[in-house]
């Protein structure tokens, strides 16, 4: 596209020392073309999918043959937005069906990292969906500072968040959910991770490996199964459940992880009554940690599926999804 030629061309003389690569992102949809030309076309849809921006108008225009002007802002809290204008246009439906859809912004807010850029979205339709990509790139301000805070933060967050925003995309058109709907839904996910993570490395630290010769010891001996090595085999359930708590950060979208955990819990559970039944009837027992460690994990597992991600988005053009591979090698 001649427009992105230019801007390109315009942005090496400011950029002498760094030459980025314009940021990529594909993924495909399971719908048709019409629902996801709609929700990326239309201000009120996108805004609502696009993290990126907080809010999108598109300005009036006299004649369908020029490019639709638009305005967007963006917030950054503390109060703060930044705000720029655009012009956008859109191809006619190739014989294949594909579309594409082009785009120039600037912005000329003083604060604004980005001073102009350019991309483009197109539209791939192949039998089960659309293959749905964009790639865009743009010039920034504060010279050399600026190129390297964009390098290093801002690049690769603005990549993340674009990602992030086609799986979101993805997840309204092919389960229904509507993208506040999902952003709670994470919310509660992470959430619940964060607390079963908390539990099991406190389990692990502070009663087996920190003060050792506390209540824990005690039920270790009661069982009676590690005689003369009660203190060694404490010391190493606390480094098991350390990992588990690591575990659930690291694998949380693994349904095996949580079966694990699931087992590693009950075990824990059945073995310190099984040791001191009495404590039942403590003002502190194990079923009041085991309980909610429950409730937890299965708040985890129910959302794992409505959870987005950029992983599941190519960002690199021409990748072969791990898919793409499996089927190659058949």
């Amino acid at each position: 596209m001649q427009m992105k030629r230019t801007i390109r061309d315009g942005s090496a003389i400011n950029l002498v020392h760094y030459k980025p690569k314009p940021i990529y992102v594909e993924t495909f949809i399971q719908t048709d073309m019409d629902s996801l030309w709609h929700h990326t076309q239309s201000p009120k849809l996108h805004q609502q999918w696009d993290l990126r921006f907080s809010e999108i108008h598109y300005l009036p225009r006299n004649s369908d043959d020029l490019p639709q002007l638009l305005h967007y802002k963006t917030r950054i809290g503390f109060g703060l937005h930044i705000e720029g204008t655009g012009e956008t246009i859109a191809s006619r439906p190739s014989r294949s069906g594909a579309r594409t859809s082009a785009l120039i912004f600037r912005s000329e807010q003083p604060i604004s990292l980005i001073r102009s850029g350019s991309g483009y979205w197109q539209y791939t339709p192949e039998q089960a969906g659309i293959r749905f990509a964009t790639e865009y790139d743009y010039t920034t301000r504060f010279g050399q500072l600026g190129r390297w805070f964009d390098r290093y933060v801002f690049r690769p967050m603005f990549g993340y968040a674009t990602a992030l925003s086609f799986d979101l995309l993805r997840l309204w058109l092919e389960k229904g959910l509507r993208p506040a709907a999902i952003i709670r839904t994470t919310a509660v996910h992470y959430v619940s991770i964060a607390m079963i993570t908390m539990v099991w490395i406190w389990m692990g630290l502070v009663p087996k490996l920190l003060v050792p010769n506390g209540g824990d010891l005690k039920l270790m001996e009661s069982l009676g199964l590690f005689a003369g090595a009660e203190e060694e085999t404490l010391t190493l359930l606390g480094f098991i459940e350390v990992i588990f708590g690591v575990a659930a950060i690291g694998f949380h979208r693994v349904k095996y992880n949580w079966l694990l955990q699931i087992g590693m819990l009950t075990i824990l559970t059945v073995a310190g009554l099984a040791a001191d039944p009495s404590l039942l009837a403590a003002p502190f027992n194990p079923l009041l940690v085991s309980i909610p460690m429950f409730g937890l994990i299965a708040a985890v597992w129910l959302t794992m599926d409505v959870v987005p991600s950029a992983s599941r988005c190519i960002r690199v053009r021409n990748q072969i999804t791990p898919d793409e591979q499996q089927e190659g090698s058949k």
